[in-house]
């Protein structure tokens, strides 16, 4: 790790942990607080190259178990969760994504766009994106804004969003307006981060935010103005950060050490109950909502080793817990939402809308097109 990149994160350890000390925001006074869990999974079955054989054999899995993990589990509403399936266009399958389309429209999750990308430049970043989601429409896995046109979450490869990351001689991106082009393209928000250890991660934490840097400056996101209820924003992707807590730890010798919980399930670093607790301690909402909390998660769920704690331990754990501890109906209601909804419902609470959170998950946003997904919108609805 160089300097710069310790320098960077004894910086984001010391605003995460004055905000958390300092920075909580007022009660928020009676009735339940309502907690919406989604996971943000940079879904790569081909990662690391296996082979095709090995890539369809992970995606099977996930196929078959998770089902079987999700219907065992409701929310406040009798929803089951909902998987958020962020398929890389650069590692792009058609065997593979038709069968993530027949999965995600059985109601067990839906799909957003994911890209890792290098030395791009805005006209070749419209090129690869355009021709994604032409693709990623084609098949029915998108929602659509009211024109009509495509509507898509986004997380981006190796977190290098905005031209953010130049490593070892490698640019990982290679656009400063990248936020810009995204909005062009019919993005609603972006889901990167937290990017924990790396130089990508804003000085912004805990926050649902736009940003407010020169666009044409790498990392315009660094700072923002936070979202805001009753006040609708005109223009901009929304930036939806997940949990980045401070934490002590056991060390060697049994004497505490500091750590940082950035919301990420992998092998190494699975689910605890105590983890549960910082989410929600982190209390990531819109201003003026203190009610609403926004936890959102994310894993490299395909990935071996990482594949197997979920399905064979962590999202059992996860959802067990949530459940238990946060869904009582007075202090709190636990909603198992999708990327696509929680932006719905930020963008409710933007509008002012009041009404049952339940009732606002396709405000603004309608759930993908492809005919299955739509049946199971009307078989909710009615």
């Amino acid at each position: 790790m160089n300097g710069g990149n310790r320098f960077h994160m004894l910086d984001i350890t010391l605003r995460a942990a004055a905000r958390r000390a300092f920075g909580q925001p007022a009660s928020p006074g009676k009735g339940p607080v309502h907690l919406f869990l989604a996971i943000t999974d940079h879904f790569e079955p081909q990662v690391h190259q296996p082979g095709q054989h090995i890539a369809r054999k992970r995606l099977e899995q996930w196929l078959r178990e998770y089902p079987l993990i999700a219907a065992r589990h409701r929310d406040c509403e009798g929803r089951p969760p909902a998987h958020g399936f962020f398929y890389p266009w650069d590692e792009f399958d058609e065997w593979e994504f038709s069968r993530l389309v027949e999965l995600c429209a059985g109601g067990w999750g839906e799909i957003e766009f994911h890209l890792h990308h290098r030395d791009d430049t805005e006209e070749s970043l419209h090129r690869k994106i355009r021709q994604g989601i032409e693709t990623f429409q084609a098949h029915g896995a998108l929602s659509a804004w009211p024109s009509g046109r495509p509507a898509w979450g986004f997380i981006h490869g190796n977190f290098a969003l905005a031209n953010s990351r130049c490593e070892g001689g490698v640019n990982f991106c290679g656009v400063n307006n990248e936020l810009a082009v995204l909005e062009q393209e019919g993005c609603y928000a972006d889901f990167t981060f937290p990017a924990w250890r790396t130089t990508a991660q804003p000085r912004q934490l805990n926050s649902i935010y736009y940003a407010s840097g020169d666009p044409t400056c790498p990392k315009c996101y660094d700072r923002g103005v936070p979202a805001q209820h009753m006040s609708p924003r005109a223009s901009g992707v929304v930036l939806v950060e997940g949990p980045l807590v401070p934490h002590w730890k056991p060390g060697k010798g049994g004497l505490p050490r500091p750590a940082m919980d950035d919301g990420t399930l992998t092998t190494n670093l699975g689910y605890s109950p105590e983890r549960l607790d910082r989410w929600v301690q982190a209390r990531v909402h819109v201003q003026g909502r203190p009610d609403w909390l926004f936890i959102k998660l994310s894993c490299h769920g395909a990935a071996d080793g990482d594949r197997e704690a979920l399905l064979g331990r962590d999202l059992e754990a996860l959802f067990s817990d949530a459940e238990a501890r946060y869904n009582d109906g007075e202090r709190f209601r636990l909603h198992y939402v999708t990327a696509r909804e929680m932006y719905n419902l930020i963008a409710a609470a933007e509008a002012g809308l009041d009404g049952e959170p339940g009732e606002l998950r396709d405000w603004l946003l309608p759930p993908p097109h492809s005919p299955a997904y739509q049946t199971r919108a009307a078989d909710r609805a009615g």
